[in-house]
């Protein structure tokens, strides 16, 4: 028998173990990707939501997945090397595709409703800081932090493990900077309420913008609670 959460668990180590838990905690706001290290009755306690109520249903969500086998892979115990080539082949990929055409959207509601919805001018400010950080931070990723832990995983040396280690701070901090920015545009736009009337591509925009943001939740999970504790565990 699977053991139950408590709420003793921090929110990062239920999603690692319980990947779909993701949609749970975001459907109550509960952040866990940069907010991963809390455990989970404080993060429910600061929310003001009844940790009873909650823990059965994630508990019961738990007990369904397993029955059905419907389990994602367990990236805590996966090689570090498909790790990341999961997040770069997924999370990345996606960034890149969907980052440039975002831009085109969230441009042009601003300037074709931007008079009557003045919001879009900061959305679209704080889109594009977003978009400018996350381009930086991918190359960065790929180009030197990666690649480190990937050499770090081959050599299988303390060392190899500290050079890595090494990196992981700054990556961090990037997404920190990420999550608030979410936070930002989330807020601004009152959880991405669509105005009465509001057209095609408004419509489209809000919710390709939803999507990036669940997706950079659990990209930003994956490096936060699995991938760099995996890599300072062993330096």
């Amino acid at each position: 028998m699977e053991r139950k959460f408590t709420g003793s668990e921090t929110v990062g180590e239920i999603v690692a173990a319980f990947p779909s838990a993701s949609n749970l905690m975001k459907t109550y706001k509960i952040d866990f990707c940069c907010g991963g290290g809390r455990p989970l009755s404080e993060a429910l306690r600061q929310k003001g939501i009844d940790e009873k109520n909650f823990l059965e249903e994630l508990n019961r969500l738990h007990q369904q997945a397993l029955e059905k086998q419907q389990q994602n892979v367990d990236w805590r115990n996966a090689p570090l090397c498909d790790l990341i080539d999961h997040i770069v082949q997924n999370h990345h990929a996606y960034l890149l595709k969907e980052l440039p055409l975002l831009s085109e959207f969230v441009t042009k509601i601003f300037r074709v409703h931007g008079g009557a919805h003045p919001e879009l001018a900061q959305l679209h400010r704080l889109f594009h800081q977003m978009k400018t950080d996350l381009e930086q931070h991918l190359v960065e990723e790929e180009g030197t932090v990666f690649p480190l832990i990937k050499e770090a995983e081959r050599a299988g040396t303390r060392e190899a493990f500290q050079k890595a280690n090494e990196t992981i701070a700054k990556m961090e901090d990037d997404h920190s900077a990420v999550g608030e920015l979410l936070k930002e545009m989330r807020n601004i736009t009152d959880d991405y309420r669509l105005p009465e009337g509001a057209c095609r591509t408004y419509t489209l925009t809000f919710q390709k913008l939803e999507e990036l943001e669940s997706d950079m939740f659990q990209h930003i999970h994956l490096e936060n609670n699995v991938l760099f504790p995996r890599v300072s565990e062993q330096a």
